[in-house]
């Protein structure tokens, strides 16, 4: 396994959820060090400060730390455990799947609980269960019992989901590629940066709590003070059974997706066609699609002060918001080499132009 796969091993496989991504940032922060200065918010988000040219403007590149999960909210006097949703949930994802909760003094596996079909009425079969009926079964025979193993309210749960490669190797599977991938990416191209040219400061972000409202990028845009915002984060993959291309249009292997249009931002023009214009120079293929039920940090990053020209960059992952997701690394290093060519376009006069 080759350093980068390793690092999205990693990454993937380490839990977070928002407002509890402290092991992630550690594990982050780690890959960051040896690329550029460490800088932090307030909040959690971390970012790799990487010069290239003293007083160049100042280039955002920000995965979100955070993974969908669930928090604890109360233990039942039987000790089954009850929860609330951390980010988007499809109810029909959840039932009977492996979870952790992450409790002070250490992880506990547990399953959230689904009657048996033979005890169902042939009504019930047809309807999602309600959230509020689920829980999670941790083996406990009561509160105390639960609670003598260290269990609280609040304690982070999160989906089990091991890291690993397909029949085809390009194929990665994981959790939380939702957006782990964009942290991997951010420190990938300030590695790829490292003894090149390129005429700017570049920031490497991992924010906190993209998935309950766009939090760690509020305060990491603050820190930062970006010229440039880019926002990496997941496309749809819509290259299966059941989904249109006026669903969704990027594809598994089809190279990075610039998205025109989510629920949070429109792309900045000028900053849209420079990506398209970089990635026909450079061969490299580039995929379109909107995302109109989500949101992503660039959402908060575009209209920061006076407004920062921003724009979505990704690649496409199947299954996003369920406990196990389907990348390509192909697309991630393709993804990495357009990010390095856009670096090194974005001197000061075409920051000022974009920015006029």
């Amino acid at each position: 396994m080759d350093e980068t796969l390793s690092m999205l091993k990693e990454l993937a496989e380490t839990p977070g959820v928002p407002g509890q991504e402290v092991a992630v940032r550690r594990v982050m922060q780690r890959y960051l060090e040896p690329l550029g200065e460490i800088v932090q918010d307030n909040l959690g988000s971390i970012a790799g400060r990487k010069v290239g040219q003293q007083n160049g403007p100042k280039i955002m590149l920000a995965g979100h730390l955070d993974e969908i999960g669930f928090m604890v909210t109360r233990i039942t006097d039987d000790g089954y455990l009850k929860f609330q949703t951390l980010g988007g949930w499809w109810e029909q994802v959840m039932l009977a799947h492996r979870v952790e909760v992450y409790t002070r003094t250490g992880p506990i596996i547990g399953v959230i609980g689904s009657k048996p079909p033979h005890i169902l009425e042939p009504e019930e079969r047809k309807k999602p269960v309600d959230r509020k009926q689920m829980f999670i079964d941790i083996g406990a025979a009561s509160r105390a019992e639960a609670e003598s193993w260290g269990v609280r309210p609040g304690d982070m749960v999160v989906p089990v989901g091991p890291f690993g490669q397909m029949k085809n190797p390009d194929l990665l599977m994981a959790k939380a590629w939702d957006n782990r991938f964009g942290c991997a990416l951010a420190i990938e191209t300030l590695r790829r940066l490292q003894g090149q040219a390129h005429p700017n400061i570049v920031y490497g972000v991992g924010t906190v709590q993209e998935e309950v409202g766009l939090r760690g990028a509020v305060t990491s845009t603050n820190l930062i003070q970006p010229d440039i915002g880019i926002a990496l984060d997941t496309g749809v993959a819509g290259d299966m059974p059941g989904v249109s291309p006026d669903d969704v249009q990027g594809k598994i292997g089809g190279g990075p997706v610039l998205l025109i249009f989510d629920g949070s931002m429109i792309p900045h023009t000028g900053l849209r066609n420079l990506v398209i214009d970089v990635a026909e120079e450079a061969n490299i293929p580039l995929q379109f699609d909107k995302i109109a039920g989500g949101g992503t940090d660039a959402g908060r990053m575009h209209i920061f002060g006076n407004g920062v020209p921003s724009v979505v960059i990704g690649i496409a992952v199947r299954y996003i918001h369920t406990h196990t997701a389907i990348m390509s690394r192909k697309d991630f290093d393709l993804a990495a080499d357009l990010l390095v060519a856009l670096v090194k376009r974005l001197d000061r006069e075409t920051v000022e132009t974009l920015r006029s």
